[in-house]
């Protein structure tokens, strides 16, 4: 079985564009139900059955794992399982017919537009580190990136004139991200001051000048997630908000921010990068929460089940076709017309209508 699961994690590697974070956390995994398998006297994937995977979750659930981490590791093996059905290895993947646990509902942690604008204004941009960090913190909140997106930046994806970034994300799927005019500013000035004086503390520059946009107080390339997160943490202590900010909740911001704005789902969802719309959907159980409280005043049966039913059945499904959450606070009844509730704009208008980072310093907000 290890050695099925050595080809699944090459398979992962060279095909899917798997992190090493990705293919640890699988090897591990993957390797501790191979493990369980071999205490019940399983050495082979084909006698694997649904009665050995169930007996392997209870166990974890047993140990006390969360929901969340034993669903992750039943996903794993439903992957490794598909990857033997295509190396016809196995004819049956008994994985798919074991279903997850039921996972608590969890919304994502965000910050207030007035605590992300205090937070980027707190590093010194007198100094390159200070232009550095403003334009990491700038791009994170304005582009919505993952902190792995950010790290693999290099000069040539960025394009000032168009105010867009190429990004490299999940799998090594590129798409646009699009950032606002503040974004911009800081990008300029890190670019023209601040990059090319961290660069002169690098004695190898000059033969080997690295192409990673942010670079380190040396001059060479940023490169451990570990130092996004000090960075962040530093300012987090600078401004007194919470230490349990991580880059990510930057990124949860910019969505609910977006969303609140009056952007639509869709839209939303490819400036994440999100796969799967189902994904993106969770911020509408953050944003519409004003919209629910319209329902409650309006609605003569407006119970919590009511509203979650009204939620899920009428107001996600025009949310996924493009309705904006603004507007459909202006009509949330069930009898309103659902092309009345649609808006969809493109993406650069939705952004620079939806986000608060995206407009000009000097243009006025609304």
């Amino acid at each position: 079985m290890e050695n099925e699961l050595q080809k699944f994690l090459i398979y992962l590697q060279a095909e899917r564009g798997a992190s090493p974070y990705t293919l640890r956390n699988y090897g591990n995994e993957i390797g501790e139900f191979i493990a369980f398998a071999g205490e019940k006297g399983v050495a082979r994937w084909q006698d694997v059955d649904v009665a050995l995977i169930r007996s392997w979750l209870a166990s974890l659930h047993r140990a006390g794992y969360h929901p969340a981490s034993i669903a992750r590791r039943l996903y794993e093996l439903r992957s490794c399982f598909r990857f033997l059905l295509r190396e016809r290895i196995l004819s049956d993947n008994p994985a798919a017919r074991v279903h997850p646990p039921k996972q608590p509902r969890t919304l994502p942690d965000y910050l207030t537009v007035e605590q992300v604008i205090e937070l980027l204004s707190a590093p010194d941009i007198s100094t390159p580190l200070g232009m550095r960090d403003a334009a990491i913190l700038e791009v994170l909140y304005s582009a919505g990136l993952r902190r792995s997106e950010l790290m693999g930046l290099k000069v040539g994806d960025v394009d000032l004139r168009e105010k867009r970034i190429w990004v490299w994300g999940k799998g090594k799927k590129e798409r646009i991200a699009l950032i606002g005019e503040p974004a911009k500013l800081a990008l300029s000035r890190y670019l023209e001051q601040g990059r090319p004086q961290l660069l002169a503390r690098n004695p190898h520059a000059a033969d080997h000048p690295p192409k990673a946009l942010f670079l380190n107080h040396r001059g060479g390339p940023l490169s451990s997630p570990r130092a996004i997160s000090a960075i962040l943490n530093k300012y987090l202590k600078q401004v007194d908000l919470p230490r349990r900010v991580t880059p990510h909740t930057l990124r949860h911001s910019f969505a609910t921010h977006l969303l609140e704005g009056g952007a639509d789902l869709r839209t939303v969802q490819e400036l994440l990068g999100h796969e799967n719309l189902q994904t993106t959907t969770i911020y509408t159980q953050v944003t519409l929460r004003h919209l629910r409280d319209t329902i409650g005043k309006a609605h003569p049966h407006a119970g919590d089940e009511t509203l979650d039913t009204f939620h899920r059945e009428i107001i996600v499904p025009l949310l996924e076709e493009g309705a904006a959450p603004r507007e459909l606070e202006a009509k949330p009844t069930p009898d309103a017309r659902s092309d009345e509730l649609l808006g969809i704009d493109p993406k650069r208008q939705a952004l620079e209508r939806a986000h608060p980072r995206a407009r000009s310093e000097e243009a006025p907000s609304t």
